[in-house]
């Protein structure tokens, strides 16, 4: 059956991009390529409508899922529990309507632009107050833009969230290349360092001089990038997934071994936080790192992509089994939801795993950032990681907060936790 493909509306006499424009069968939503785009840097305006027949086929995929049988344990130990996608489909296929999202989407500006030969997606929102300091944030995987999305208000308005005017922001939220709206690289080298480079572009073409940056798990990868690139204009950076650990406690953490002696309470938390997740949440991350082309299924099958996504980390993944049993968390269902229907409707799970078969960073490993950086320690991240690791892994740290709850994808989960970790974390730049 052939399905039409999600499509870009692109206002004000601009022609939408050559990816979204090919015609099946081979309309893979692939970029222009670098000759025929690296030339253009054009900031055009962007709105997206998913067909219709889009959202049925995704109806249609969802209510005709083969299940497997239910685990043969009680817990989440096997993986993503049969109740939990059984109860995410129904409220997918019944209840769900992307079109909210959509709208929520349509109504904040976004644009694109091309660098480097790939199309840029990004959200632009100027404060209304003067002075206001410009703020690029970098999302991650299985994040998106969907991520930030709550947090644009409260950092460009301030004193519609409990803050004053000094508080203010512009936000420059971009979609990383290979997810979301943002155009799909056909080359190989599209790493954190490469996308480091574009963003500080990205900054410069839109007239900032001077200006912070701030991520999570890919997002504090490029963050840090910026960083040691020094490019003019950026005066510092936030990171609530910081890379502090040493190398001998990541050694040993990796291997299994039991904690070395002398930590403290803090230090030893981290550690065992650590070894779990090496013990026990890499799966994903090796597969996507070795054979991104080979998960096929995830592009095939709604199902299978949102228990691929859902299954990064023990924390988020129990949070969001708790919301699909009626529990009120800090995420809703169609939070979860509007996330993994983005990547579907964009056709980009295998796309944005190549990033972790284009990266050769160590995850956790300081990268001794020349710059003011800001470090908020969630106590649910893959690791919480402690002050004593923090100012040795960052030699100009302005801040650090260790807060008392909230995870991986912590603006999504903690908003008003985190628009104050930006206030206050960047409070000494301005």
């Amino acid at each position: 059956m052939k399905v039409a493909l999600p499509i870009l509306i692109v206002t004000l006499g601009f022609t939408s991009p050559s990816w979204a424009q090919s015609p099946s069968p081979s309309a893979s939503g692939n970029p222009p390529s670098s000759s025929a785009a690296a030339e253009d840097k054009a900031i055009r305006p962007f709105h997206f409508k998913a067909p219709d027949e889009a959202l049925a086929d995704m109806r249609k995929r969802i209510a005709a899922t083969r299940w497997p049988d239910k685990e043969t344990v009680n817990d989440r130990s096997q993986g993503v529990q049969l109740a939990t996608m059984q109860a995410l489909a129904k409220y997918w296929a019944t209840e769900y309507d992307w079109r909210k999202c959509e709208a929520k989407l349509n109504a904040l500006p976004q644009f694109i632009t091309t660098i480097d030969g790939v199309d840029i997606h990004f959200i632009h929102v100027r404060s209304k107050e003067k002075n206001a300091l410009p703020l690029i944030i970098t999302h991650g995987w299985p994040g998106s833009i969907i991520e930030q999305m709550k947090i644009i208000d409260p950092l460009t308005n301030p004193t519609a969230h409990g803050g004053s005017a000094s508080d203010a922001f512009d936000v420059v939220i971009p979609s990383l290349p290979g997810y979301g709206f943002s155009g799909k690289p056909t080359t190989t080298g599209w790493d954190p360092i490469r996308i480091a480079r574009a963003w500080a572009v990205l900054m410069t073409r839109l007239g900032y001089t001077r200006y912070v940056a701030q991520g999570g798990d890919w997002g504090n990868a490029v963050t840090e990038q910026i960083a040691l690139q020094t490019p003019p204009g950026l005066i510092g950076i936030h990171t609530n997934m910081p890379a502090t650990v040493p190398p001998d406690i990541d050694k040993a953490a990796f291997a299994g071994a039991p904690a070395p002696s002398g930590l403290s309470a803090d230090e030893k938390h981290a550690y065992d936080q650590l070894a779990f997740f090496y013990k026990h949440g890499l799966g994903y991350a090796n597969e996507m790192a070795n054979r991104p082309q080979t998960l096929y299924g995830i592009e095939d099958s709604p199902i299978g992509l949102a228990a691929w996504m859902i299954d990064h980390d023990a924390s988020s993944q129990a949070l969001i089994a708790r919301v699909f049993d009626g529990q009120s968390e800090g995420l809703t269902r169609d939070d979860i939801l509007d996330n993994v229907t983005l990547y579907w409707l964009t056709n980009t799970a295998v796309p944005s795993a190549r990033l972790y078969w284009e990266s050769k960073l160590a995850f956790f490993a300081p990268k001794n950032v020349p710059i003011p950086a800001a470090v908020s320690a969630f106590p649910e991240e893959l690791y919480q990681a402690p002050r004593s690791w923090t100012e040795k892994a960052y030699p100009k740290l302005i801040y650090y907060n260790k807060l008392p709850k909230g995870g991986h994808f912590a603006a999504w989960e903690q908003p008003e936790l985190f628009v104050g970790e930006m206030r206050a974390g960047f409070k000494s730049l301005r």
